[in-house]
């Protein structure tokens, strides 16, 4: 697989039916072109937007477009849709959005899990944990969520432990036992995959990590399961949580050619969050 590619309403009836159909295998076809309604949904570049692409073919067919807007970083896809410059983002775990509405103030939920890209722990020196050296260098994501994802990843494989009561908001203040007195370095997630060579090993955000050309289930020495609670959701304004365009691109999100697309694109290093 080359991972650098994996990496409606309207007032008419036929419309609102074929908005409340949903999507894969049910009764129903979709609304006329007279009654589509449009979707801006947020995501990142690589993986993320791939999936989306499935997602707007289920979403096409039951009269919803869904129009896809492409961002380079972890901020602007929330900042964008808490402003109401996008209807619906998908590109963030639960924690890390629960982080930004405390540190921001916006007014997002979730509608639900979509997929999880495993976070793994990746070198050019070491091929497992039984490598492991005293006083080596690691670099984690420098974002609050993200950075406890890594510290959790090197604790459930045995590398460090972290103070439990610190359940999914663990710092590097939080680690309890490094028994190789390894050196932590906190760095700007997309910088990571740059500076590897530099590093012993590195905690890497799958999206960043497949525009690097780094195949999870091949170069990762320790890597997330589908037990993870870091799944990517659906985010939309709190406000929109019950509008009939959003809750269809949810059942879109979870149709059998999506999941289908999963399975056969991703080949395991990526899995159906549902």
């Amino acid at each position: 697989m080359n991972v650098k590619k994996w990496i409606c309403m309207s007032l008419v009836p036929a419309a609102v039916i074929g908005l409340l159909a949903g999507c894969g295998n049910t009764a129903g076809g979709g609304a006329s072109s007279e009654g589509t309604k449009t979707v801006k949904v947020g995501t990142l570049s690589g993986p993320h937007s791939e999936v989306l692409e499935e997602v707007k073919k289920a979403a096409a067919s039951k009269g919803l477009n869904v129009e896809i807007v492409e961002f380079n970083d972890y901020v602007q896809p929330n900042e964008t849709l808490n402003n109401g410059e996008i209807d619906a983002n998908m590109y963030q775990h639960l924690p890390f959005l629960q982080n930004h509405i405390k540190d921001r103030g916006y007014k997002l939920s979730s509608m639900g899990t979509t997929i999880l890209f495993p976070m793994g722990v990746y070198s050019t020196k070491i091929k497992s944990v039984d490598e492991i050296r005293d006083h080596m260098t690691v670099a984690i994501p420098n974002d609050p969520s993200n950075g406890a994802r890594g510290l959790e990843l090197l604790d459930k494989a045995g590398v460090i432990k972290l103070n439990k009561e610190k359940n999914g908001k663990a710092s590097v203040t939080d680690i309890v036992e490094n028994p190789h007195q390894l050196v932590f370095k906190e760095v700007d997630a997309a910088m990571i995959p740059r500076m590897l060579p530099d590093l012993d090993f590195a905690a890497i955000n799958n999206s960043y990590a497949a525009k690097s050309g780094l195949v999870p289930t091949r170069d990762a020495f320790i890597l997330e399961g589908a037990d993870s609670p870091y799944a990517n959701i659906l985010a939309v304004r709190t406000a929109d949580l019950d509008r009939p365009e959003l809750k269809l691109l949810m059942e879109c999100f979870r149709s059998p050619e999506v999941k289908q697309f999963i399975q056969d694109h991703f080949k395991g290093a990526a899995v159906a969050a549902w």
